[in-house]
């Protein structure tokens, strides 16, 4: 029987190994981003209420299993993050109903069959239907607050003490993405441009893509690039974030597996680079016959003081930030986008590019990272200019 524990132990540790390696930043938003196109792939397929509640009930074993374990519960427990649990169970079923509902239409407008809205009437009176079921929410809503309030104590701290410093250092659970944010991105991208384009997307949004097909009804056939790019941007961009910002950010916002020991004196030397160090120290340094100047940032301006020595420095930044938000929209304009640009014209196309290619270098920039410590594309750090 000591042996049989000893190797159901052992299979244990070794089974939360793997868990905590495959969380590491690079492998856990990757593996999500191949779940996430997977999932609309297949999406009539998973979404049958028998193949996801299969899925839901082994989720739910695994989640709430993991209690045994003195380190995840603590995470799950502390009530700043009792959210979070119910964020993922609830943003989950209601992206599950929402495919669902799609995937039903999808089949019935394939089969000539009416859709699922077809010939129902919405319109209910506000006196008295309305004002009921508004009073009856509120009531339930005050309810679970107060209970809430009563079982689960404010997480409130003493007065802020320079010399008594919380570690990790946490916003509220719903700004976690934000702050995860800044680890990548200059505050005023993180805190001011990002947040920015995310609002004036949502409201711009309707003027991009006009196509009136599924308005009035759920469907994912019909309008699946921008139902696509909006569930990137709020699963993947923001409660991903979130997720990672609670599980896996323990002491000095190192990553931490979710059944490993918060250390805090767990040290992690990085070397955060530049694409100038990489362009002007790296490569001349390891491959001096390709790349033959000689070793170090540049220092003095260019063209007899005309040209600031910034510039000069971060040069090939500059060049790849070009191609990436000018070059490159108009090289998929006339390839992949070329149907889609026909169908937006230049103004609207011009937004929309504006919005994605925002969107799409956050986890360009998080996935440099964590791979090479790659700090910023564009640092100019004399006009606290850093992209």
């Amino acid at each position: 029987m000591l042996l049989l524990a000893v190797r159901e132990t052992t299979t244990l540790d070794r089974l939360k190994h793997v868990v905590n390696s495959l969380c590491a930043p690079e492998y856990f938003v990757s593996l999500t981003v191949v779940l996430f196109a997977v999932a609309l792939l297949w999406y009539r397929r998973w979404t049958k209420p028998a193949i996801a509640g299969t899925i839901l009930l082994l989720f739910s074993i695994a989640y709430f299993g993991s209690a045994a374990d003195p380190n995840f519960v603590k995470i799950i427990t502390k009530p700043d993050n009792v959210p979070i649990t119910m964020m993922i169970f609830l943003v989950g079923f209601f992206t599950w109903l929402a495919l669902r509902l799609g995937a039903v239409n999808d089949e019935r407008r394939e089969k000539g069959e009416p859709l699922l809205e077809a010939g129902s009437d919405d319109k209910v009176l506000v006196w008295p239907d309305l004002v009921y079921t508004e009073l009856i929410c509120l009531v339930l809503c005050t309810v679970v607050l107060v209970v809430w309030a009563i079982v689960l104590k404010a997480p409130l701290e003493p007065r802020a003490n320079p010399s008594a410093i919380p570690n990790p250092s946490k916003a509220p659970w719903y700004f976690l993405g934000l702050q995860e944010l800044l680890v990548y991105f200059d505050p005023w991208i993180a805190g001011v441009l990002l947040p920015g384009l995310i609002i004036f997307g949502l409201m711009a949004l309707p003027y991009i893509d006009k196509n009136p097909r599924g308005n009035g009804y759920y469907t994912f056939k019909e309008r699946p690039f921008v139902i696509t790019v909006y569930l990137f941007g709020f699963l993947i961009m923001w409660c991903v974030l979130i997720v990672v910002g609670t599980f896996l950010r323990g002491p000095n916002w190192n990553f931490f597996g979710p059944f490993e020991y918060w250390d805090p004196h767990r040290p992690v030397a990085l070397l955060n680079i530049n694409v100038s160090d990489v362009f002007w120290i790296t490569l001349p340094s390891r491959y001096p016959k390709l790349c033959p100047w000689s070793p170090g940032l540049p220092t003095q301006a260019a063209l007899g003081g005309i040209v600031p020595a910034y510039i000069v420095r971060e040069a090939p930044g500059i060049a790849l930030i070009g191609a990436y938000f000018l070059a490159l929209p108009v090289l998929l304009a006339k390839t992949a986008f070329q149907k889609l640009y026909a169908q937006m014209g230049l103004a609207r196309y011009v937004v929309f590019w504006l919005l994605l290619s925002w969107m799409f270098l956050v986890p360009i920039k998080m996935v440099l990272r964590w791979l090479f410590n790659l700090k910023y594309f564009l640092a100019i750090t004399e006009w606290f200019f850093n992209i």
